[in-house]
């Protein structure tokens, strides 16, 4: 076991050196402190609400989240696959389950890394007020898990293309399908002719759904279990789509 966490650790390593080695690390943790920081107190109207809560933060992370999450994991795979890398990297003494896990956590950890830096907010509200800091730190947590979920689903869209911008593309476009799925705009376009189970399995999918509770300080393991099985799923999925390369 030791020996397995250590070939991750490797991989983990090499894909977390590697942000930090191009100007992209720089420009999205710029670019995410500051449309989190101008969306909190300019779209948000943090100030106007008078209110000492980051409602106002957290509300915007699922949009961002969007775009942002597959510029990060867009890279994962495709620009193994255009560089033609991945044939070194499968034949390593490494597992497929090694690789994709060491990819995944890489770009998870670089995510956390530009959530903890936009914590200055978190003590901004408290010199303002006296806020709900377990819904804050709640709120956190479930922002990374969802982070984790749109970065695992970006992973694993990536090993389907060489091209990167197709890679964003598909990945946005599934991510934007995983969030609206729980709009009642969404839901009762098809409520007419759909059974009511296919509507609930639909709107259960949704990843602002359970954010919003989230939000709410409501982290129950319903929504743990939805975000952690998500994750897992699109992990093993990339490990198989791996496979498939390493057979080609």
């Amino acid at each position: 076991m030791k020996t397995y966490l250590k070939k991750i650790y490797i991989i983990f390593d090499r894909e977390l050196k590697g942000y930090f080695r191009t100007p992209l690390a720089s420009i999205f943790l710029l670019v995410f402190l500051a449309l989190s920081s101008g969306m909190t107190f300019f779209l948000g109207r943090f100030f106007e609400r008078d209110q000492a809560d980051l409602t106002a933060f957290f509300a915007w992370h699922p949009w961002l989240f969007l775009i942002l999450m597959p510029a990060i994991g867009m890279r994962l795979w495709a620009e193994e696959r255009r560089s033609g890398t991945i044939e070194l990297l499968i034949t390593l003494p490494v597992t497929n389950m090694q690789l994709v896990i060491g990819k995944f956590l890489a770009s998870w950890i670089f995510t956390l890394i530009a959530l903890i830096l936009t914590m200055p907010i978190w003590v901004t509200v408290n010199y303002l007020g006296n806020p709900d800091n377990n819904v804050i730190l709640i709120s956190y947590i479930g922002s990374w898990l969802m982070a984790g979920a749109f970065l695992a689903l970006t992973s694993c869209l990536s090993a389907l293309t060489k091209n990167q911008v197709i890679a964003f593309i598909i990945s946005s476009i599934s991510g934007f399908i995983l969030i609206m799925a729980g709009f009642n705009l969404v839901l009762s376009s098809v409520r007419s002719w759909t059974p009511t189970w296919v509507i609930e399995t639909v709107s259960s999918m949704s990843f602002l759904s359970h954010f919003s509770r989230i939000q709410m300080g409501v982290f129950d393991l319903k929504t743990l279990i939805f975000f952690v099985s998500m994750i897992v799923l699109c992990i093993w999925i990339n490990v198989q789509l791996v496979q498939i390369k390493k057979a080609d």
